[in-house]
């Protein structure tokens, strides 16, 4: 490798509301280090965000001059630097043409990419940090397609050429955990390994259960009480049911028929490859490291690394 194509020439920091991650990326936008603290915003005593940056980057105190670009609920109205979001359609030029500068006390320099915005019905629906890495996954090639992105609020998101056309927020992840906490569901809910036969069950009936979505969750308390289902198949045939409904949204919303783009942890990722191909969906895995790749080209059109 080019040792100067390895020399460290940015700062990419995904901030979000549980967790802090931060990498080191060369001038070749390969990632040569990364941090990472349990952290997120919801988690930085007072709101001291510029002490907490400052901690959390002091073992690269080495690096203090490189640019800092930062994504994620730190630009929300509960983090840093609020940012105003950009409105659809948008890709990288839009994002680098709208970075928020701001100025630590200390003198040091952070841009902050903006989210993203968008308006369907009537009802806005919007994004932060999901954007850097959907650009990160179209500087790698993804230039048109689906992605959905699973977590707490997953996103499915439609490219076109590279350029994010439509997303939609689905509260898979929320819905679960205060189904299984929170209700009488919880009595059923067992700490047990993955059962992939509960999950494939609820699946099944989330992608069909349109308007009797309602009425299907009941099912995760009646079939055990019948014994259709072991009891410790529970908690995965309600988290199918979920992500099984979640995807017959998903595919509704979005236009495209090609492969979906799995965007996400691995054990979550999971599950939303046995789901879409329960559905009949092709699905693929996006790349490591595309969040810093997106950093890396956003910083890279803004003119902060050459």
């Amino acid at each position: 490798m080019n040792s100067a194509a390895s020399d460290p020439a940015l700062i990419g920091l995904d901030w979000g509301t549980t967790s802090f991650r931060a990498a080191l990326i060369g001038a070749d936008g390969s990632v040569l280090e990364t941090l990472h603290a349990p952290e997120g915003i919801m988690h930085v005593e007072g709101g001291c965000f510029e002490a907490a940056f400052e901690r959390l980057l002091s073992p690269w105190a080495c690096h203090r001059s490189l640019p800092v670009l930062a994504s994620g609920m730190i630009t929300s109205r509960n983090g840093w630097v609020e940012t105003p979001y950009v409105s659809l359609p948008a890709g990288i030029e839009e994002l680098a043409n709208a970075l928020v500068a701001h100025t630590t006390d200390t003198g040091r320099q952070i841009q902050f990419v903006t989210g993203l915005a968008s308006e369907i019905n009537g009802a806005p629906d919007v994004m932060r940090g999901e954007e850097t890495q959907i650009v990160g996954a179209i500087a790698s090639g993804a230039v048109a397609g689906c992605f959905v992105m699973p977590g707490t609020h997953s996103k499915w998101v439609e490219v076109d050429g590279g350029r994010i056309e439509n997303f939609a927020t689905y509260m898979t992840g929320d819905i679960f955990a205060a189904l299984r906490d929170h209700t009488i569901l919880k009595a059923l809910m067992a700490e047990m390994s993955f059962q992939k036969d509960g999950f494939s069950l609820g699946v099944s009936s989330g992608l069909s259960a349109g308007c009797n979505l309602l009425h299907r969750l009941f099912h995760v308390r009646s079939l055990p009480l019948f014994n259709k289902i072991p009891a410790e198949m529970s908690a995965d045939y309600l988290s199918g049911l979920l992500i099984g409904a979640e995807i017959a949204g998903g595919q509704t919303s979005m236009t495209g028929e090609g492969p979906v783009t799995i965007v996400g942890r691995s054990d979550l990722a999971d599950r939303y490859e046995i789901a879409l191909d329960i559905a009949g969906r092709e699905s693929r895995r996006a790349e490591n490291d595309i969040v810093a790749r997106g950093h890396f080209v956003i910083a890279r059109t803004a003119g902060l690394i050459t």
